[in-house]
């Protein structure tokens, strides 16, 4: 039998489905029921699920983001997204990362019949060894995981976040997200934080307003001597010399 997990922020749609499909037809079991992308997240961890019928923006975080970090560790899993938004371009992002069907709600019956007999169809014809992330078309999900690693860290510089924060909103654990960074980037999490914080500071020395003490806090960094410093080892020049080349 292959195991289902069912996500959708309206809970009365999520156990809809799970009452009214006949899924044990389709070989399959509906194995959890979630309605936020951190508890949908903790489900398809702890039940490691075939099939993924899940909404894309659902509360707690973007939904991409969450089928990126786990389409990367559960790589056979085949994924349904069922929504009501008409979002052209993230429809096509979700696509990108190995969603095989994209349903408007309310869903019919046969729309989703359809669905369970592509998915349990590609699931019978997959060898052991088989990688689905290896279909023509498909984007690297760890290349969207970094994407949205130096997305966070660009809006969250001057508020001090964390690896383990970076991880968080990625849906990863610390140790698959550092290996990441040094494999995609070839730099550690502090070293993106501070090619970040030094890309802020530098916008913000534009404004002649602005003492280097309030650049340095402005891009995250609360000791100005440690700015100083880390702005010159990346820069080659300090603070001061910069702006007075502009």
């Amino acid at each position: 039998m292959y195991k289902v997990v069912l996500i959708d922020d309206e809970a009365i749609i999520a156990e809809g489905l799970r009452k009214v499909v006949d899924w044990s037809a389709h070989s399959c079991q509906a194995a959890a029921l979630a309605q936020d992308a951190v508890s949908g997240a903790q489900a398809i961890r702890e039940y490691r699920p075939d099939i993924l019928f899940t909404d894309i923006k659902i509360p707690g975080e973007n939904g991409l983001t969450m089928l990126a970090g786990l389409r990367g560790v559960f790589s056979w899993m085949q994924i349904a997204v069922l929504t009501g938004y008409r979002d052209f371009e993230y429809a096509q992002r979700a696509i990108r990362l190995g969603v095989v069907r994209f349903s408007l709600k309310p869903s019919k019956m046969d729309e989703l019949t359809v669905a369970l007999e592509y998915m349990t169809g590609v699931l019978d014809r997959l060898p052991p060894e088989a990688d689905p992330d290896s279909q023509p078309g498909s984007e690297d999900p760890s290349s969207f995981l970094v994407r949205q690693a130096q997305a966070y860290i660009t809006g969250h510089c001057a508020q001090r976040p964390s690896l383990q924060d970076m991880a968080d909103h990625c849906y990863v654990s610390r140790r698959r997200l550092s290996k990441l960074l040094n494999k995609r980037l070839n730099q550690s999490f502090y070293d993106l934080l501070n090619t970040v914080r030094v890309r802020q500071a530098k916008r913000l020395m534009d404004n002649p307003a602005l003492r280097i003490s309030e650049v340095a806090e402005g891009a995250g960094y609360f000791d100005t001597s440690h700015f100083s410093r880390v702005f010159k080892k990346l820069e080659g020049i300090s603070g001061g010399e910069r702006r007075s080349l502009h």
